[in-house]
């Protein structure tokens, strides 16, 4: 309650649904479900064990990068989110006159 109090004195809005409301967490659910699956779970960007938090921020920050840039996707058609990104706004932008 006085989280959400203080949020209407500053005047700002949440950035959750109703209750309920499955959207706004199906996004979050699927990345941490990738990330588990993809890297916690395998050794592909980290070969020991996690030591430290450090092992993990610094893990983390590496998957985070392979995963827009490198990973391929076949929802995008076998590129990846930041070819698909940039080629949106190719596609987008507005001709010169």
């Amino acid at each position: 309650m006085r989280f959400t109090e203080h949020l209407h004195l500053e005047g700002i809005r949440p950035s959750i649904g109703s209750v309920g409301d499955a959207y706004d967490n199906a996004l979050m659910e699927t990345i941490n479900g990738l990330y588990k699956a993809e890297f916690i779970r395998t050794k592909v960007l980290h070969d020991g064990p996690w030591r430290t938090a450090s092992d993990v921020e610094y893990a983390t920050a590496s998957w985070v990068e392979w995963s827009n840039n490198r990973r391929l996707h076949s929802s995008l058609g076998m590129i990846s989110p930041t070819e698909f990104e940039a080629g949106h706004y190719v596609d987008t932008k507005p001709m010169a006159d």
